[in-house]
């Protein structure tokens, strides 16, 4: 961190400026205790991609112009990631400061990514939460915040948009402790106070240094460079009235117990000792520094707090090495003993993210736990569990191809990956996001990460004969990149379904469909799976009889059709007496029964829950036949049909929101107009609410949009089929005539 010492300071700052002789060359680790891994996390637009090319300017990883030397940049992504103006798919940019590997994990802000985020928090093992001085805190970010602290990862406040004439460093600074505090605020303690500049033109001031809480010095900026001296009285006053909150704070986190004793008692704490406890509470998950950046300007080298945010990476972020031991399991589900982080241990290691390359092939990001990586290494590869997502479980060998560590679009080969380190690897053909990586003589399985539900769908068709044959092969690829997206091909509605989390979700995944894999596609309205089934008795009379001069047909049946309970399905029935339909024809009118019911006999739906008995019938001796008698066994079902009232079922879902106190009255209100029945609530933790109702399918087709506008991003949902029910009659009747209009 910054305030460690000026000797300290000094050092990593010039070490930091010597670095960029290295922008270009592959940053490698020899040992875990050398490398941090470490996510941001922020809502959209709060300045994420942006600090990250800032950490990568001060650290020397790129020059003025934002390059390296092979003319790569930190934003040289995704072409969608420029059509759309935001991150859309998680990116590592590793840097280098003070001799440790930084493994920076830059993540969408957007929901429709969470999973890129899900993923980025897999591979981190801390998380630096952006939060912009501007537009404050969204509840899907303190939401990953308590996500965080569930798990006790350690995390740290990096307030953005200083430059902004409506930011209030302060008030933010308030804001995140109330916010990000819960019970103990005093665990979210600002480490610097912001300099101010002369106002400018429009009169606000900006920020142009910071006074060091702990050290009580200034970092001073505005002079275009970094300059380190001694606060004037004003600036002093400043300092020494937070910095004993600070103090307070750090101390109360501390292991020693008599330190508080001793600081109460009037005694000066060592600022070293300070310093050393406030890393442990930080590497710990107990306290949680707030610092400011914000990028360099014309003429400065570093942007403003970068120095100081690096320093708090490497210092008092953990080490792999600090990271619990993961649990795996052999892949048919034995338990192994846990594996820590040795690179001379067992390979054990995970695919975080899978991306396509024109070029190279597939490219498989991955994260090393246990063991080491080398290149032509054979490798097993396991996954399971997402069959349910159109992923099929699998368990091969394959040879690793290239190593290589990634900066924007460019691949920097790797002669290594050791345990606690991040790779890309190349033409693992069969691994799909979320995979293990193991010996393929000692094959193990890591349990996949807790992964969003897809629930918003999307029909498509291809859109010609030339994408028919490429579209299944580019579908397959799609949701093996990406677990968050699921492929169906729905049995019923005979429709190609892809499940997402939006509709930015959608929109990239077909622009991926049509730039990578060359197909292109038509979206078309999602059917929702309805059924039919007589609302009472009813008789039909099938009568098919031809004569064209020659051999004709002849067949004659009567039926009666009655509703059953639900659930019942197609039961037929034979009480013909008398050899009225001879024996060996009674299959046949019980198969063209069928084959109509599969027709549907008012809207062209499935019917369903009825009994059909054959009661009689004519043959002739000749010219009846298997085909006769199942077309009239269809006429039978049909004529029945248009003597009673046919009705059309719907399948309802059971929907499990989970949203804040404060939205429980949005949500079931929006719930009770799409003819929802809520069925009860109860407490899910603090200040959240689970409700659960019983809703027709039909309703919530965008409901995953809905939500999140009722409950600005702050709800979640599960569905999951019930049964089917009666439509009300007004609707039944609108489908009868649309599908009357189509036929």
């Amino acid at each position: 961190m910054g305030d460690k010492s000026h000797t300290r300071e000094a050092q990593q700052a010039q070490r930091g400026q010597q670095q960029s002789g290295a922008a270009g060359r592959a940053l490698t680790a020899d040992r875990p205790s050398s490398v941090r891994n470490v996510v941001l996390v922020g809502h959209s637009g709060s300045g994420k991609t942006t600090l990250v090319e800032a950490l990568a300017l001060t650290a020397g990883a790129v020059n003025r112009a934002g390059r390296v030397e092979d003319g790569a940049t930190v934003s040289d992504h995704d072409e969608i990631e420029h059509r759309q103006q935001r991150s859309v798919q998680l990116s590592l940019v590793p840097v280098e400061w003070g001799g440790i590997k930084i493994n920076i994990l830059d993540t969408p802000g957007y929901a429709d990514f969470v999973g890129e985020l899900r993923a980025g928090l897999r591979a981190a093992d801390a998380a630096l939460f952006v939060v912009s001085a501007a537009d404050g805190v969204d509840g899907a970010t303190r939401m990953v915040w308590e996500e965080c602290a569930a798990v006790g990862m350690p995390r740290a406040i990096v307030v953005t948009h200083l430059e902004a004439s409506r930011a209030d460093y302060a008030q933010m600074t308030a804001v995140c402790g109330e916010t990000f505090g819960g019970d103990d605020p005093d665990a979210v303690i600002p480490l610097y106070l912001p300099l101010y500049g002369p106002p400018g033109p429009d009169g606000h001031s900006p920020v142009a240094g910071l006074l060091g809480l702990l050290s009580r010095r200034v970092y001073d900026y505005t002079s275009g460079s970094r300059v380190e001296r001694d606060p004037d009285p004003a600036e002093l006053a400043l300092i020494t009235e937070a910095r004993a909150r600070l103090i307070e704070g750090i101390i109360a986190e501390s292991e020693d117990e008599s330190l508080m004793d001793r600081y109460l008692g009037g005694e000066e704490i060592d600022v070293k000792t300070l310093i050393d406890d406030l890393e442990r509470a930080v590497a710990r998950g107990t306290f949680h520094p707030v610092l400011m950046a914000a990028p360099a300007t014309d003429g400065a080298r570093q942007g403003l707090g970068t120095v100081e945010l690096l320093e708090l990476v490497t210092g008092g972020f953990p080490t792999p090495l600090e990271r619990a031991p993961v649990a795996v399991t052999t892949p048919d589900g034995r338990p192994r003993p846990e594996l820590t982080c040795d690179p001379d241990g067992p390979l054990l290691a995970e695919v975080v993210k899978t991306s396509s390359d024109p070029y190279v092939g597939r490219i498989s990001l991955v994260r090393i736990f246990s063991g080491s990586l080398r290149p032509d290494q054979t490798v097993h590869v396991s996954g399971h569990g997402l069959t349910d997502r159109g992923h099929e479980d699998h368990d091969v060998d394959e040879k690793v191809g290239a190593l290589s560590s990634p900066f924007g679009k460019q691949q920097r080969t790797l002669t290594r990956a050791i345990a606690g380190d991040l790779a890309c690897v190349a033409k693992l053909t069969r691994a799909e996001t979320g995979d293990t990586l193991s010996a393929k003589d000692d094959p193990l399985l890591m349990e996949p990460w807790v992964m969003p539900d897809p629930l918003l769908p999307l029909a498509i068709e291809a859109h010609s004969k030339a994408d028919e044959d490429k579209l299944s092969q580019g579908l397959a690829r799609l949701v093996a990149e990406d677990p968050t997206m699921r492929l169906e091909q729905n049995p019923h509605t005979h429709q190609v379904v892809l499940w997402s989390l939006g509709e930015a979700h959608q929109d990239v995944a077909l622009e991926r469909l049509r730039t990578r894999y060359g197909v292109q596609v038509d979206s078309v309205p999602h059917k929702v799976s309805l059924r039919e089934t007589f609302g009472g008795r009813a008789t039909g009379r099938g009568r098919h009889v031809k004569q064209s001069g020659g051999h004709g047909q002849y067949a004659i049946c009567e039926i009666e059709v009655e509703p059953l309970p639900p659930g019942s399905g197609i039961e037929f029935v034979d009480k013909v007496v008398g050899g009225a339909v001879p024996r060996q024809f009674i299959p046949s009118v019980e198969k063209g029964v069928r084959s109509q019911a599969a027709k549907g006999v008012a809207a062209g739906y499935p019917l369903v829950d009825v009994r059909i008995t054959l009661v009689d019938g004519k043959a002739h001796s000749v010219d009846s036949s298997d085909a006769a008698f199942q077309t009239a066994g269809a006429l039978a079902l049909r004529e029945a049909a248009a003597e009673t009232r046919i009705h059309l079922l719907e399948p309802v879902a059971e929907l499990t929101v989970m949203v804040p106190d404060e939205y429980v009255g949005p949500v079931m209100s929006d719930l009770a107009g799409r003819r929802g029945r809520v069925v009860g609530s109860e407490p899910a933790g603090p200040g959240r609410t689970l409700v659960r109702a019983e809703i027709p399918e039909i309703e919530i087709d965008r409901y995953a949009l809905d939500l999140r506008s009722v409950s600005h991003g702050t709800g979640r949902f599960n569905r999951n089929y019930t049964r089917h029910e009666p439509m009300p009659p007004q609707l039944a009747d609108k489908i009868r005539e649309q599908a009357e209009g189509a036929a």
